[in-house]
C-alpha cells in the first residue's frame, strides 16, 4: 500500500472535486476521523502485513484526505507516519521519488517537451530499495515515506528473486517492486487480484517457506547510481540478472505509442498485476539530487480503477409499481471505467438498514457487467450520522397508490409508466416523460383520467403543440382496441388470470377463491393474490371507468369480438 501517495501531487479528478460545505467543527471531526482510519490501515499494512482495504480504495482515500486538508487548512490534522510503530527504520541512501499521475489529455503535453522517452508497466506490488556493496546485498528497505523505510533485509535474503550476490562486484542502489507472481494475469479482467497485499503480508513475517518465497518476483524500475544512458542501464540490469526490466521497458516516441503499450499491457497476459504505465525520460539527475517527491522526469498513467471511492451525498428512495422500495445513494460524481457515476441503487430497504449508509459516508462502487454501478461496501463512516427518513413499507404494496397523492406520487407514476409501456398497452410515443408532464400539470388524479383528455386540453400543456397533441390522441385511441388480457397486464393483474377461452370482465370479478384455485398453474398463494386484486375496490372502480369510457374489452360478452 502506497502510503507515500500523500506526498504526490493530486490527480486531476481529485483537484476537480469540490470542497465540502462544512462548518469548522464538523470539518475538524471529519478530517480527524478519516486520518485515524487511514492510520489504522497503515498500521495493519506496514506492521502486521494485513491489507484491510483494496489498494486502489486506500489510494483514493489518501488523496481525498489531502484534498480536504487543502480545503480546511485550519482543521487539518497532522498525517500520521505510515511507519509509526515499526521496530526498525533505515534511511534510503537515495530517496524513492514516487510519481505524479496524469490523465489521458495531459500525457501528450508532457511528452511534447521531452526527448528520449521510455514506457514500462507500473507493477502493482510493494516498493523496495536494495543496497549492494561489492556485489553483496547489504540492505533491503521498504518504501516507507520515501526517506525512511522498514528493514526488510532478513526477509529479502529469503527471496530467490533478490540475488544475495550480483554477477559483478558492484556498489549499487536499485529501486524496484516486489510483486506476487501470477500466471497469465490480464489486468482488464482480473484487476489487482489482491497481489500487493499478499506481498506485503509476506514481508511482515519473520520467516517464509520455499513456496511462498518463490512466489515473489522483482521488477527493478531504476538504478539511480547506474549508467546515465537508459539503454545502457537496461543492458546492465539484464547482465546482472534482472531481466524483467529489459523485457518490459520500451522506447517511446509518440502519444499513439504510449496508448498502444498502455492498452497492450492492460489487456494482454502478464506475470504480475499492474495498475498503469510509467513514462520516463532516459536522462535524469544523479541520485544524490533526488527527493522524496514526484520528479519531473517520470509520470504515471493509471488504468481505470475497478472500484471508486464515492462520498454519499443523500439517500433517496424509489417506489416502484408493485410498491417495492429501492434505496438509491446519491453520490458525489466519480469516474469509473470512463463513466461518470452519480447514483447507485441498493437491493432492498432491509439491505440499506443493515448497511446503515448515511450522507457523508464513503462507499466502494464498481460496475457489474461493465455497465451497472454496484455498491461493494461501506469503506468509511462519517462521524456525523445524518438522519434519513425512509418510507414506511407498510404503506406500499401491489394494491396501493392507484390515485395521485403526496405520498403516492412515485408509485402512481410508475403505474402509469408500466400501463403505457411495452409490458402494458404499448402506446407509441407515450413514455415516462409524457406521464410526468401530465401529472405535473394537474391533468391526472386517477390512473385512467388520460382517457378523458381532448385535443384542446393536451395542446394547452407546456411544450405540447398541435402536432404532439394529435399524436397523443392517436396513441390514447389505440387503448380502446387493446384486448382484455393486455389491459389486465397493464393494470398489474397477478399472473394466472388468463384462461382458455379468456372470460369477460364481469366473470373475473365474480370468481371466488375456489374458482381461482381450479385455474391451471395457480396455487394457493396465487389464488389469494388474484382474489385480492379483482376484489379490490380501486380495481373494480377502474373497471367501471373503462366500461363507461366504452373500452370494448370491458363490456359484458363482447370480449371475443374485441379480440
Amino acid at each position: 500500500m502506497k502510503a507515500w501517495i500523500a506526498l504526490l501531487l493530486l490527480p486531476l479528478a481529485a483537484q476537480a472535486e469540490p470542497c465540502p460545505h462544512w462548518p469548522a467543527g464538523r470539518a475538524s471531526a471529519e478530517l480527524d476521523a478519516l486520518a485515524e482510519q487511514i492510520a489504522r490501515w497503515d498500521d495493519a499494512y506496514h506492521n502486521q502485513g494485513r491489507s484491510l482495504v483494496a489498494d486502489e480504495l486506500y489510494d483514493q482515500a489518501r488523496e481525498r484526505l489531502q484534498h480536504w486538508r487543502a480545503c480546511f487548512p485550519d482543521a487539518a490534522p497532522a498525517l500520521a507516519e505510515p511507519l509509526a510503530g515499526a521496530a526498525t527504520r533505515l534511511d534510503h541512501p537515495i530517496p524513492q521519488t514516487g510519481l505524479r499521475k496524469l490523465g489521458d489529455a495531459a500525457i501528450g503535453e508532457w511528452m511534447a517537451s521531452r526527448e528520449e522517452l521510455w514506457i514500462q508497466p507500473k507493477v502493482d506490488g510493494v516498493a523496495v530499495t536494495l543496497v549492494y556493496r561489492g556485489g553483496t546485498l547489504q540492505q533491503a528497505i521498504s518504501r516507507g515515506d520515501g526517506r525512511q523505510g522498514q528493514d526488510w533485509t532478513a526477509r529479502a535474503r529469503q527471496l530467490p528473486a533478490i540475488p544475495r550476490r550480483l554477477r559483478e562486484p558492484l556498489d549499487a542502489v536499485l529501486q524496484g517492486e516486489l510483486y506476487w507472481r501470477l500466471d497469465g494475469h490480464v489486468q482488464a479482467l482480473a484487476g489487482g487480484a489482491g497481489a500487493r497485499g499478499k506481498v506485503a503480508g509476506l514481508m511482515a513475517r519473520q520467516t517464509l517457506d520455499e513456496r511462498e518465497a518463490a512466489a515473489v518476483g522483482l521488477f527493478v524500475w531504476d538504478w539511480p547510481d547506474g549508467p546515465a544512458d537508459m539503454r545502457a542501464r537496461l543492458e546492465g540490469l539484464q547482465a546482472l540478472g534482472f531481466v524483467d526490466s529489459a523485457d518490459y521497458t520500451q522506447p517511446l516516441h509518440t502519444p499513439e505509442q504510449a496508448r498502444h503499450w498502455r492498452q497492450h499491457w492492460y489487456r494482454q497476459a502478464l506475470p504480475f498485476a499492474s495498475d498503469g504505465v510509467v513514462l520516463r525520460q532516459g536522462a535524469r539527475p544523479p541520485g544524490r539530487r533526488w527527493q522524496a517527491e514526484a520528479p519531473h522526469w517520470a509520470v504515471a498513467w493509471k488504468y481505470p480503477p475497478s472500484q471508486a471511492l464515492a462520498v454519499v451525498q443523500a439517500v433517496d428512495f424509489s417506489i416502484g409499481r408493485s410498491g417495492r422500495i429501492t434505496p438509491i445513494l446519491r453520490l458525489q460524481p466519480v469516474d469509473l471505467d470512463e463513466r461518470r457515476i452519480s447514483r447507485v441503487a441498493l437491493g432492498s430497504l432491509q439491505g440499506w438498514r443493515t448497511l446503515d449508509v448515511r450522507p457523508g459516508d464513503q462507499v466502494a462502487i464498481r460496475l457489474a457487467g461493465l455497465t451497472i454501478p454496484r455498491l461493494d461496501g461501506v469503506i468509511w463512516r462519517s462521524p456525523q450520522r445524518a438522519p434519513v427518513q425512509a418510507p414506511n413499507p407498510a404503506d406500499y404494496h401491489a394494491l396501493s397508490c392507484w390515485r395521485l397523492s403526496a405520498n403516492c406520487r412515485q408509485q402512481f407514476q410508475a403505474r402509469l409508466g408500466w400501463l403505457g409501456g411495452k409490458g402494458g398497452l404499448a402506446l407509441p410515443g407515450v413514455g415516462p416523460g409524457t406521464w410526468h408532464s401530465l401529472v405535473a400539470n394537474a391533468q391526472l388524479e386517477g390512473l385512467l383520467d388520460w382517457l378523458e383528455l381532448d385535443a384542446a386540453q393536451l395542446q394547452a400543456l407546456p411544450g405540447i403543440g398541435a402536432r404532439r397533441a394529435a399524436q397523443l390522441q392517436q396513441a390514447f385511441a389505440l387503448a380502446h382496441q387493446r384486448p382484455l388480457e393486455q389491459w389486465l397486464r397493464a393494470l398489474g393483474a397477478p399472473p394466472g388470470f388468463a384462461a382458455e377461452p379468456t372470460p369477460d370482465w364481469p366473470s373475473l370479478l365474480a370468481r371466488g377463491r375456489a374458482d381461482w384455485q381450479r385455474q391451471r398453474g395457480v396455487g394457493v398463494q396465487g389464488a389469494e393474490r388474484l382474489l385480492a386484486f379483482f376484489q379490490h375496490p380501486e380495481v373494480r372502480r377502474l373497471g367501471a371507468q373503462l366500461q363507461q369510457a366504452g373500452i370494448a374489452a370491458f363490456q359484458p360478452r363482447l370480449q371475443a369480438a374485441a379480440q
